[in-house]
């Protein structure tokens, strides 16, 4: 969350989704300041979200692309979608509708578990320690 988490830099990445690459685009799609465009991109780039890549020299300009880390969060970005459709519905209907390329049908996002296909909610998971946690006696050994 402390990279992904501010308000700006989520709309960043769902413009990326979206097909923006360029410094200018992103600044007038979000009607931010020059500053906080510049500050998100520069931190996705530094955190391996986008990749800086030139498209014209003289001077030398730049668009951002996802990388695969970037990539990897079209499925939290679908749920926050998914989400504001239930809970903030428009009157005119969805503002943006998912179409699967492979079966070609529109679709609403579901998570499901890797093992037996049920649908994931918050009421049917258990969350466990695993090997990684640390707990607090063993970081101050």
């Amino acid at each position: 969350m402390a990279i992904i988490g501010d308000r700006w830099t989520m709309l960043i990445i769902r413009d990326c989704f979206a097909g923006v690459r360029r410094f200018d685009d992103f600044q007038e799609r979000l009607g931010i300041s020059r500053t906080i465009v510049a500050d998100r991109l520069a931190l996705l780039t530094e955190e391996g979200v986008l990749e800086k890549r030139a498209y014209q020299q003289r001077p030398t300009r730049h668009e951002y692309r996802l990388t695969p880390k970037g990539l990897d969060l079209y499925p939290a970005l679908l749920s926050l979608f998914e989400w504001g459709r239930r809970h903030y519905p428009m009157s005119g209907g969805l503002p943006v509708i998912h179409r699967h390329a492979t079966c070609g049908e529109d679709f609403t996002p579901v998570m499901s578990c890797s093992q037996c296909g049920e649908e994931i909610e918050a009421r049917n998971v258990v969350a466990r320690p695993g090997p990684g946690l640390v707990s607090n006696h063993d970081a101050h050994e």
